[in-house]
């Protein structure tokens, strides 16, 4: 894709799952990546504002950014309580507000810019059992959106990937915590017009193209990647 090689990304969540395959295709386009993880090394917190600061004054000027960092569990929001919700709200939300409001400047100052937030259907149209995560995937989205607005004049573009169901660690762990994983898996599956659930590097793609040249004209929309799953706007 255009406008990738030679380019400085940094990718958050970057060490596993969507992330990883995320972090491979940007390298095999020839762009530099930063992994942002608490699980890379060295090891970030992004919910950590002065730690995330320095990280990316170490970084130097970034083209790129993909807020993919993420964590959930299921858990019914009577059965939640609030040192949960924060736990969600800090990694899903803020963590990625930390990131843009470190990046965006110099962005903004050298006149160009790529942000991609990954975010999740569950944002888009709900999920039981997931309502602090399906709140700050909404929240993600629209702050998606707001920034767009507010840098358009500046030659940086923001968009949202949203995942429909995908084969992570994350949704394992979600299908372990809802009881029967199998049952659900297949449940999953069947539900999905495409027949299958869908893999790391089909997020990765959509992710790709949004931060190349080829997107220069997109800003503000969210791309569900769902096997069809989901089918509104």
């Amino acid at each position: 894709m255009r406008g990738l090689k030679g380019r400085t990304a940094i990718v958050t969540g970057g060490a596993a799952g969507i992330g990883a395959a995320i972090v491979q295709r940007f390298r095999d386009e020839g762009t530099r990546v930063q992994i942002f993880d608490l699980n890379a090394t060295p090891a970030l917190d992004i919910t950590d504002y002065a730690a995330v600061q320095s990280a990316v004054g170490r970084v130097g000027p970034v083209d790129i950014l993909v807020n993919n960092a993420g964590w959930d569990m299921f858990k019914p929001f009577l059965k939640s309580d609030p040192a949960f919700w924060q736990k969600i709200i800090s990694i899903n939300l803020v963590g990625a507000m930390n990131l843009l409001h470190c990046v965006l400047p110099g962005m903004a100052e050298r006149g160009h810019g790529k942000v991609v937030n990954v975010a999740s259907d569950a944002g888009r149209v709900g999920s039981s059992g997931e309502a602090p995560y399906s709140a700050c995937k909404g929240g993600l989205i629209a702050l998606t959106k707001t920034l767009a607005r507010e840098f358009a004049t500046k030659g940086v573009r923001l968009n949202a990937v949203s995942p429909g169901l995908t084969e992570t660690g994350m949704l394992e762990q979600f299908m372990q915590g809802a009881g029967n994983p199998d049952k659900l898996r297949e449940a999953y599956r069947r539900a999905v017009p495409i027949g299958r659930l869908g893999k790391p590097e089909d997020i990765a793609g959509a992710v790709l193209f949004l931060s190349s040249d080829d997107a220069e004209f997109i800003t503000g929309q969210v791309l569900s990647v769902s096997g069809g799953l989901t089918m509104h706007g």
